[in-house]
């Protein structure tokens, strides 16, 4: 029902690219200029300064840009309430989630809410917890799931799973030897860790400093972009990763890693919702009802 020429305005101004649209939308570039030409016809403006194989929005189109994210995300809200009406869901409903979640959290909850409800059009986003944060401050996304402790002043969080970072060693490497170790220790031993931005590498920070250690001051040997890297890393090194103890059940089942405790270091964490302020209903909250439900389940 919505306007089709703003949501390629709205795919061109975020990706300052006609290309990029084009891929992104699934039509030919040809079309997405057409589409833009329309745009400012309509308008007796131009919303694009064309600079060589550059563009950047005018005046005009950054005016339009804040319009028409309010604009299509109205039209999904209709639709969504206007489809209850008679009981049933469907629209588009754009997920971002964190590395973490994404692979060891959502695929099960993906797979029973689209069986439940054929009619939406689901994505999924992937990052670390600072680019979903980002794409939802950006509104390229619509919910995200992420498992951070920093929290942004115009999102809204709220609690959606426990977890708990542990260290973990291959059970080949000289560390798989020890049980326990001080938290004074790590200044020791060689870490591999996530990188930054990343959830899991904030609640490490915190953890460290309050035993007045700064991640600084330790021996870390990488950082890594996914758990599944840090988990290839350690088969194939003597180091010691911090990861989430959901990534590791099955290596841990079969012997290939172990965990090794650490005094005094407390890694606990939540995996949370996180919305725009404001936004309280249509399919996230329809999804974030469906998720609570079905973690009591599991």
């Amino acid at each position: 029902m919505s306007d089709f020429r703003l949501k390629v305005f709205l795919c061109v101004a975020r990706n300052l690219s006609f290309t990029k649209a084009s891929r992104e939308l699934f039509i030919t570039q040809p079309a997405i200029t057409k589409h833009i030409q329309e745009l400012e016809s309509l308008y007796k403006t131009r919303l694009f300064e064309r600079l060589g194989n550059k563009i950047s929005l005018t005046p005009a189109g950054e005016l339009l840009l804040e319009h028409s994210e309010r604009i299509l995300d109205d039209y999904k809200r209709l639709d969504y309430e206007m489809h209850l009406l008679h009981n049933e869901c469907s629209g588009e409903l754009r997920l971002g989630a964190s590395t973490t979640i994404s692979q060891y959290v959502l695929p099960p909850f993906l797979a029973r809410f689209i069986e439940k409800f054929p009619h939406v059009s689901l994505s999924l986003l992937n990052g670390n917890s600072r680019d979903v944060e980002n794409a939802l401050l950006e509104h390229r996304i619509d919910l995200g799931l992420v498992e951070g402790i920093i929290r942004l002043p115009n999102l809204k969080y709220s609690t959606f799973q426990k977890d708990e970072l542990v260290a973990v060693v291959h059970t080949r490497s000289k560390l798989a030897k020890l049980d326990e170790i001080s938290v004074y220790d790590l200044y020791n031993i060689p870490l591999v860790l996530r990188e930054r931005g990343s959830g899991t590498l904030d609640v490490l920070e915190t953890s460290l400093l309050s035993n007045n250690i700064r991640l600084s001051d330790l021996n870390v040997r990488m950082y890594l972009g996914s758990t599944e890297s840090i988990k290839l890393f350690l088969e194939n090194s003597e180091c010691m990763g911090i990861v989430s103890v959901r990534s590791i059940a099955s290596e841990l089942a079969t012997g290939l890693f172990k965990v090794i405790d650490i005094r005094y270091l407390e890694m606990q964490r939540e995996f949370s919702f996180a919305r725009l302020q404001g936004e309280e209903s249509g399919l996230s909250q329809v999804f974030m009802q469906f998720a609570a439900h079905y973690n009591k389940k599991l």
